[in-house]
């Protein structure tokens, strides 16, 4: 998924800038209160991303490096879920015990399930929950962020992100940016365990040395409509740092704010963004998992293609968007207002098209039909094999007519 997220992300980067470009122009005619205005994010960094594209619907400051602080422990979480089971038992060291920061108080020696430790972590951000799971899954913080740092670089594609700790605790070594963050937590929000602990909004929790509720932390849940996750984050040096999730009419977004002055404009940017991607954009399934295309070719070559998992169309409203197949497998979501890449199907023959021509079906302003479309080095192949081909019959020709003289 790592080189594929970033190849999406670069070519979505430009098509979100030249979106919001038009809306830009188009908000200024019409005065401030139009709704199609671009965010003016407060905090150094942001980023809105449409989940099931990954499409970049805009950012702020993406690459730019800051410290997480919690929200560090959406790593934590997803690199639990896949190297443990819920039902693992972990027995509470004193280093855990003894973490600094929001804790769920657990007891040295206390013995906890994984699922509950997640619980803990997630919703009261316990840091001594964080260490309990690290130590439970490598023995030591230190080689559990090893494989933080591995995970984030070899499954999510994200190299600008640097963890030492589970727990977002303040390191000068701890880094992320708005782009790792949001590819991060696209990852983790196709995983439906993690969806339903980060969508937790309270939760009762009996320990050795507490009992009590646990209230999620991120009020995104009780504040935003439609509001899915996922966590909220705070020290002196990172400020504060939020990454949300909604999902509304069939589309879900992921925002991140990293370096916000306040909860308050933490909470205020990432309404903003969500507010901007759920009143211009859609998405639409293009191709479902499994699901074959054939590609014909002008030459009378053809190929065929699968979608290896579903791929999604995003697309600015009141546009009539147009679905291309490129005879590379690239998908694109193409329309006045923006082109957006939308995945890549996968050979099935191992004809290579030389060209493509286009068909369109489905009404006007729908998308139900696909587009192969021909880039201009296959076309040049195409007219290079007919001028071979030609020349051959003409040399032929006259070998046949040269012949006949000489007898």
């Amino acid at each position: 998924m790592g080189q594929q997220s970033r190849r999406r992300i670069g070519w979505t980067w430009i098509a979100a800038t030249v979106v919001s470009l038009i809306f830009a122009s188009s908000a200024a005619a019409a005065g401030p209160a139009d709704p199609s205005a671009p965010p003016e994010a407060q905090s150094e960094a942001a980023m809105l991303i449409e989940q099931h594209t990954g499409n970049v619907l805009y950012v702020k400051n993406g690459d730019e490096r800051l410290y997480p602080a919690s929200i560090t422990k959406i790593a934590t979480a997803i690199v639990a879920l896949e190297h443990s089971s819920l039902d693992d038992i972990a027995t509470v060291s004193k280093t855990a015990r003894g973490e600094d920061g929001t804790r769920v108080y657990l007891a040295e020696g206390e013995q906890v399930t994984m699922e509950k430790l997640l619980y803990g972590m997630m919703l009261n951000s316990g840091n001594d929950a964080a260490t309990a799971i690290a130590e439970q899954i490598d023995g030591t913080k230190e080689k559990f962020a090893a494989r933080m740092n591995a995970f984030m670089r070899d499954t999510i594609g994200a190299d600008d992100s640097n963890f030492v700790n589970p727990s977002g605790l303040p390191d000068p070594d701890q880094y992320t940016t708005a782009s790792d963050m949001a590819m991060l937590a696209r990852y983790a929000m196709d995983n439906e365990t993690f969806r339903q602990i980060v969508s937790t909004r309270k939760l009762p929790w009996t320990g050795l040395e507490w009992t009590t509720t646990l209230e999620n932390h991120n009020k995104m849940l009780t504040d935003y409509p439609g509001a899915t996750g996922i966590k909220n984050g705070y020290t002196i040096a990172s400020g504060n740092t939020l990454v949300g999730a909604a999902e509304r009419d069939g589309m879900s977004l992921i925002g991140v704010v990293l370096k916000a002055g306040s909860k308050n404009i933490a909470y205020a940017d990432m309404a903003e963004m969500l507010d901007y991607g759920f009143a211009n954009f859609g998405v639409r399934l293009l191709f479902a998992k499994g699901e074959r295309y054939d590609l014909h070719t002008e030459a009378g070559f053809s190929s065929e293609w699968v979608a290896d998992e579903a791929i999604w169309g995003l697309y600015p409203k009141n546009a009539s968007p147009v679905v291309r197949v490129y005879p590379s497998g690239d998908v694109m979501y193409e329309s006045e207002r923006g082109t957006y890449f939308s995945g890549k199907l996968s050979p099935v023959k191992k004809e290579v098209a030389i060209s493509a021509f286009s068909r369109q079906q489905g009404e006007k302003g729908d998308s139900t039909g696909h587009d192969a479309s021909e880039s201009p080095k296959n076309t040049i192949r195409s007219y290079a094999l007919c001028a071979g081909v030609l020349l051959g019959a003409g040399l032929a020709v006259l070998l046949l007519r040269r012949g006949k003289r000489d007898r």
